[in-house]
């Protein structure tokens, strides 16, 4: 073996290994999606969306309430602030049924069904009788309870429909019964009825609406054949027809559908025609919070059924598109709840409160954008009105206590520390976790989350 120039033998060198293929480069959207599919689909998703989506209705339906009615108090000769400290108050209530109802338990809930049912029919028919029920804008549905303050009874209606109708349609599930038509109509659908021709009598064609759309919400979620569904919805139908036809203050609502003059013919479609000049002079941001114009006597009931047009006038595009971006939400979170539930009580109730809910607001909107005719109903948790505040509220605080009440969520809120009381002992950095109702649940991921 032949030596190198300096006597020494040549130094054997190891052959280079070949570099390890580098990792193909993750794509970016495709991270985010995953990301973001990640977070979307935590246990507690639908609890916070609940929670956060409501509370940012109402806080928003506040302000524009404030911004909306300072002109109609004015001209009432009322404090500006008037409709607002009035809502205020209604919106406190509110708050307080919301808590209780979350932290009720299911079965307290279905035992509340009966009782909210029969006082809600014993206020609708208070309502017919003479000096004490009070007509407003042609419709006697109000009750006086002192003061300035009146009572919808047929507001309560919805929620007891929901509750009642939960519970009846999960104890027949129980008992293996819905596999029966009849067992699946009766008692629901005489019941829905009776409600019905109680509100009817006072002429509310908008609540009536709603009420049957819970119904119908009801009955799809129970599994209703087709030709069930359709045959209830055709009687429905022509019943709504024919008070449609009957009522000439209802064919003038017909006639409004996609006016753009105030007079068409003999029938006037200011409210209508009004409510679109208002979106249309918004633009992409509006024209600032409280400098609308129709609100000055030029749009009728710019702070109730009316307020959506009022905020798409002074907030914009993005005003109106931010509160249908956070009733999609509140509607994604309630049938979320019901679809990831095995309890049929909290199904039923859930989709029952979303239905109402998510009818009422397409209604609403639907109005004030000239491709439904103005029914009369309010916006949920967004117009003034303290009686549909109230039972609306009472409802969300439904969907919370039931979001909260799924397994893996129970194990999400178990798994916290709670917020205050964080002592540490002088030997050890680890936080100190005192004695609380929680029961530390385990890391595993529950089998009841999809």
């Amino acid at each position: 073996m032949p030596g190198s120039r300096t006597g020494r033998p040549p130094v054997r060198r190891a052959p280079r290994r070949p570099a390890a293929p580098r990792p193909a480069r993750e794509n970016p959207l495709r991270a985010l999606h995953a990301r973001a599919y990640k977070a979307w689909d935590r246990p507690l998703t639908a609890y916070y969306l609940i929670l956060g989506g409501s509370a940012l209705i109402t806080v928003l339906g506040l302000v524009m309430v404030y911004s909306a009615s300072q002109i109609t108090a004015l001209q009432m000769s009322l404090p500006g602030s008037y409709f607002f400290r009035k809502q205020l108050l209604a919106a406190g209530i509110g708050a307080v049924l919301l808590l209780a109802a979350s932290r009720m338990p299911v079965k307290l809930h279905r035992a509340l069904a009966y009782p909210i049912l029969a006082g809600a029919v014993f206020l609708m028919v208070l309502v017919q009788v003479p000096g004490i029920g009070m007509e407003v804008n042609g419709n006697q549905n109000w009750i006086g309870v002192g003061g300035s303050f009146q009572l919808q009874p047929s507001e309560f209606g919805k929620l007891a429909l929901v509750l009642w109708g939960a519970d009846l349609l999960a104890r027949k599930q129980e008992r293996r019964l819905l596999s029966q038509w009849k067992h699946m109509l009766v008692p629901l659908v005489p019941a829905a009825f009776m409600l019905l021709g109680l509100i009817m009598l006072g002429g509310d064609m908008g609540t009536a609406i709603i009420l049957t759309a819970i119904l119908f919400g009801l009955l799809w979620l129970a599994g209703a054949p087709t030709r069930l569904f359709a045959g209830v919805l055709a009687i429905a139908a022509l019943i709504g027809a024919l008070l449609i036809r009957t009522s000439p203050n209802r064919m003038a609502r017909l006639t409004c559908l996609g006016a753009t003059e105030p007079r068409t013919g003999p029938v006037d479609c200011w409210q209508a025609v009004h409510g679109i000049y208002a979106l249309a002079s918004g633009g992409i941001f509006g024209s600032g919070l409280g400098a609308s114009v129709e609100k000055w006597g030029q749009l009728p009931e710019a702070h109730t059924d009316f307020i959506f047009a009022i905020t798409g006038e002074e907030l914009g595009l993005a005003g109106t598109l931010s509160v249908l971006a956070l009733f999609a939400a509140l509607g994604y979170a309630g049938i979320r709840v019901a679809g990831r539930t095995e309890d049929p009580f909290v199904r039923y109730a859930a989709g029952g409160v979303t239905t109402w809910i998510m009818a009422q607001a397409v209604i609403n909107i639907g109005a004030v954008l000239g491709l439904l005719p103005i029914a009369g109903v309010p916006l949920p948790l967004f117009s003034y009105g303290g009686s549909a505040l109230l039972p609306t509220m009472f409802a969300i605080g439904l969907l919370i206590a039931f979001a909260r009440d799924e397994p893996a969520a129970r194990a999400a809120l178990a798994m916290r520390q709670p917020r205050f009381g964080r002592k540490r002992d002088r030997g050890s950095q680890r936080p100190r976790r005192w004695n609380t109702m929680r029961r530390r649940a385990t890391a595993a991921r529950s089998s009841g989350e999809r």
